[in-house]
């Protein structure tokens, strides 16, 4: 790869002397500027590997184009060689704290130019070299995550697959509401890894249904009193199967397999837990799996229609749901609906 020379002198003479040495070098580009603005522009569009500038310029001194130079990130490392009329040490002080490497006076000396452009250049080569690896070495870690990461999904899938095998609610749901939870990530500003990790945690909430006898979890109509009590033992089942995994997937998913059915003026289960004491996973999923629920046909009942369900969601913000997580849902209402029809049920034209 060539490398960039940039040099930067209001005199003209003196720039047809330093591109005459610099063409010396077989793998150089020189680009030189009589307008330090002119050179700063350059430099913030282009990876520079040595900047060779004059003091004493008109507009802006070289130790302010460097001080400038440096503001940008990729060239915080660029070598600078500041050539000077002027020897006294406070000039000397200024340009290296501005971010100065060497400098040289003038006249300037031929031979000892050379010398120490070519080594300024080596060092830029050394230092492209290190940031290429290192650029290297991230993408190689991005990638091992990446594995990492889907095999995680792969175990998480397969876990929530198991607890529906045990139900009515199909795998539909699970991807559904999961999806729907990420969303309304979204729309609370949540980042990306946040997005992700939540989609992949909320396909656990209903995990701890493992552990609910077969005749209470498949009981068409409404549960008894004591039945409801066992049944609601699912939420810490599902938070005390997973909580301790390594995996930061698997520990998310423990919390809102724990706090999905707690409610916003704390009348939920399992602990009773009141606003925003409920983790902001929770009450997320809590939106997205109602909704999903109701509008969603089972052996045992029918689907509610959409304007039905919305209704529900919206009569129990602030004591079932946190409003802004309700809010959140419908400002994303268009998605919402993508989402329903490409994880649709079979049958999912009888819920419409």
């Amino acid at each position: 790869m060539r490398q960039k020379v940039v040099v930067v002198d209001d005199t003209e003479i003196n720039l047809r002397l330093l591109e005459t040495l610099i063409t010396r070098f077989e793998n150089c580009d020189c680009h030189s500027f009589s307008c330090p603005k002119t050179a700063l522009v350059f430099c913030n569009e282009n990876q520079v590997d040595l900047l060779v500038v004059d003091y004493m310029m008109p507009e802006m001194d070289g130790i302010e184009l460097i001080r400038q130079l440096r503001q940008v990130s990729s060239q915080s490392s660029t070598p600078v060689l500041m050539i000077t009329a002027n020897e006294t040490k406070s000039v000397r002080y200024d340009a290296l704290e501005s971010g100065a490497d060497d400098f040289l006076t003038k006249p300037v000396d031929a031979v000892e130019f050379l010398a120490r452009t070519r080594n300024m250049l080596k060092l830029s080569a050394a230092n492209r070299a290190l940031n290429d690896r290192a650029h290297w070495l991230n993408q190689e870690v991005h990638k091992a995550t990446l594995k990492i990461r889907e095999r995680e999904r792969d175990t998480v899938m397969h876990l929530a697959q198991l607890a529906q095998y045990r139900d009515a609610e199909t795998g539909a749901h699970i991807l559904r509401m999961a999806h729907y939870s990420a969303r309304i990530a979204k729309q609370l500003g949540f980042s990306l890894e946040d997005q992700e990790l939540l989609l992949d945690a909320a396909a656990m909430h209903d995990i701890g249904k493992v552990g609910i006898p077969d005749a209470l979890l498949c009981k068409p109509g409404k549960f008894e009193p004591h039945e409801f009590e066992a049944m609601k033992a699912h939420a810490r089942l599902g938070f005390d199967l997973i909580k301790d995994s390594q995996s930061e997937i698997l520990r998310a998913g423990a919390a809102v397999a724990l706090g999905h059915h707690e409610k916003f003026d704390g009348s939920g289960y399992p602990s009773g837990l009141k606003g925003e004491d409920i983790p902001i996973f929770s009450r997320i999923v809590a939106v997205a799996d109602v909704f999903d629920s109701l509008t969603s046909k089972r052996p045992y009942k029918s689907a509610w229609p959409l304007d039905g369900a919305a209704q529900y969601l919206r009569d129990g913000a602030g004591t079932h749901f946190d409003p802004r997580c309700v809010d959140a849902f419908f400002q994303a209402w268009d998605d919402i609906l993508l989402i329903r029809e490409r994880f649709a049920d079979e049958d999912v034209g009888a819920n419409s």
